[in-house]
C-alpha cells in the first residue's frame, strides 16, 4: 500500500498485522478520490473502522486539514500510529482506539462536522442503517460534505436516510464503494436526533 497523491505521494504504508482487517486496495482508493475530489482545501475528515488509515492518510496528503481515525482493534490503532509518524502527519491527525457507534456519539458531543466520512467496516457486519442513521440525524457532515460506504458489491445500502441520498455507486471486484451527499429535505425514516440509538445504546 502507498499514498498515491498529495504531499504524501509515494509514501508506502504498513498493513495491519493478522487477517482481521481488510485493507483498501490502492485501486479502490484512488477511484474513490477520484469520486470526491480529488483534492481539498481544508476541512476535517472521519476514519471510521481505520485499518491502516489508508484512507485517512490519503485525505491529508490531498489537503484535508485534520482527520479523526477511529478504529476498535489494538493492532490497527498502532499500525495507524506508525503510518501517521511515516508522513510526517501526527500534529493533523487524532487517532482513538475506540468502536463506530461510540465514536459518533463523541464527535457529535465535540459539535464537530465533516467534510468526509469514511465507512468501511468488515463485510459481515451490517451496521449501515444505524450508522447512516446516526450521520444524518446529528448533522455531522458539512454542507458539501459526503460519506464514502465500501461494502461488498452485491449489498443493497438505502437510497436515502435521513438527510442523506445517495451521489454515486461504483464496483470494483468485489468492493463496492456508495457516496452519499448531503439534501436539503429530511426523508425516509428521519427521526429526531435525540431518538435516534445505535446498537447498545439505552
Amino acid at each position: 500500500m502507498r499514498v498515491i497523491s498529495g504531499t504524501c505521494k509515494g509514501r508506502h504504508l504498513q498493513a495491519v498485522p493478522g487477517l482481521s482487517t481488510r485493507p483498501t486496495t490502492d485501486k479502490v482508493k484512488e477511484a474513490v478520490f477520484n469520486m470526491i475530489g480529488p483534492y481539498f482545501a481544508g476541512g476535517i475528515g472521519l476514519d471510521l473502522f481505520a485499518g491502516s488509515g489508508g484512507l485517512g492518510i490519503e485525505a491529508l496528503s490531498r489537503g484535508l486539514e485534520r482527520v479523526i481515525f477511529v478504529d476498535h482493534d489494538g493492532k490497527a490503532v498502532q499500525t495507524v500510529r506508525k503510518n501517521v509518524a511515516a508522513c510526517g502527519l501526527e500534529r493533523r491527525a487524532e487517532i482513538y482506539r475506540n468502536d463506530a457507534e461510540r465514536a459518533l456519539r463523541a464527535v457529535a458531543k465535540r459539535g464537530l462536522r465533516f467534510s468526509v466520512i469514511f465507512l468501511d467496516p468488515p463485510y459481515k457486519e451490517k451496521k449501515w442503517p444505524a450508522l447512516l442513521s446516526f450521520i444524518a440525524n446529528h448533522d455531522l457532515l458539512e454542507d458539501d460534505g459526503v460519506v464514502v460506504a465500501e461494502h461488498l458489491a452485491e449489498a443493497e445500502l438505502p437510497e436515502e436516510v435521513g438527510r442523506l441520498k445517495q451521489w454515486k455507486r461504483e464496483t470494483y471486484g468485489i468492493t463496492g464503494v456508495t457516496i452519499y451527499r448531503r439534501t436539503d429535505e429530511q426523508k425516509g425514516d428521519e427521526r429526531d436526533g435525540e431518538h435516534c440509538r445505535l446498537p447498545g445504546e439505552l
